[in-house]
């Protein structure tokens, strides 16, 4: 049954690009539905340049709150009021909430990472992790796994402009958690090589491997890939990427970045209505991974 929209009706949404790949809105608008909440949720193909402009639409339209994904999550802090501890700490967002024109930016995917570590029965905690990435979605893994008690995390991202934020962000979590992390260019093999050898886990945070760029792999050279390695992708579209497949094929367990998905969303949805998803209804209809 659809649901009807009402003049009291609060929206949401994702603003990303791209966006129309996402599930975000058929998870959304199906546990407004099965709450009976006056809420319906929305993507909206929204980059980098027009991201501001964006925004002060919403604020100006007194939306309840929204996500943002790939391109936005570093360039959204500037635009919020307030943020959360982890939000601050990584320098990403990815659920933003309105209080009366006040914008509160949370980052909730590293929350719905380490969940996502757990549904696929593993425990990583006082384990090392190799991560590929200092973007928003992996600066947010990054940050939550050392909360958590990761005990080291090495962080391997290419030299762009972007690598001087990266190792402010290492340095705050050296010094504000229990964490050993270090951060390397992506381009030295070697470290990357002896770091993958010596992790529990190996995460791809990048894009690298997204559709419709499914041929791309971050991984070139295979014998990184052991049978007790468990490795792991932040991306859900495709579902299996070249890098699980490759690992798969040399005996590792994996996972995708769907539970992520789910885990990180019911996160945002409790910020903004206050009420717990129904997870499992939710998992059981757009999660299956048959």
């Amino acid at each position: 049954m659809l649901q009807e929209i009402t003049g009291h009706t609060r929206l949401t949404g994702l603003l990303g690009s791209p966006v129309a790949h996402s599930i975000s809105p058929m998870m959304h608008n199906e546990a407004f539905r099965q709450l009976g909440l006056d809420y319906v949720y929305l993507a909206f193909d929204v980059n980098t340049k027009s991201l501001k402009t964006a925004v002060e639409g919403l604020k100006a339209l007194n939306v309840r709150g929204f996500n943002l994904t790939m391109p936005n999550k570093n360039l959204m802090c500037e635009y919020v009021d307030k943020l959360s501890i982890a939000a601050e700490i990584s320098g990403a967002i990815n659920t933003v909430v309105n209080e009366n024109g006040v914008l509160t930016g949370h980052t909730t995917d590293g929350t719905g990472y380490m969940q996502a570590v757990q549904d696929a029965g593993h425990s990583i905690i006082g384990e090392k992790m190799t991560l590929l990435g200092a973007g928003g979605a992996a600066s947010s893994v990054l940050v939550q796994a050392a909360l958590d008690g990761v005990s080291e995390i090495d962080v391997f991202s290419i030299r762009d402009q972007f690598f001087p934020r990266a190792e402010e962000l290492v340095d705050t979590i050296n010094k504000k958690t229990s964490c050993k992390c270090s951060l390397y260019d992506f381009e030295d093999g070697s470290i990357l090589k002896k770091s993958i050898s010596e992790s529990a886990i190996l995460t791809n945070g990048t894009s690298v491997g997204m559709s419709p760029n499914t041929e791309a792999c971050i991984i070139k050279d295979m014998d990184v890939f052991r049978s007790d390695l468990i490795v792991s992708d932040v991306i859900y579209n495709p579902r299996e990427t070249k890098l699980l497949r490759l690992a798969k094929e040399r005996g590792c367990s994996v996972f995708n970045g769907l539970y992520m998905l789910l885990y990180q969303g019911a996160e945002a949805f409790k910020i903004w209505t206050g009420q717990d998803m129904p997870i499992d209804l939710i998992k059981e209809k757009y999660f299956s991974v048959s």
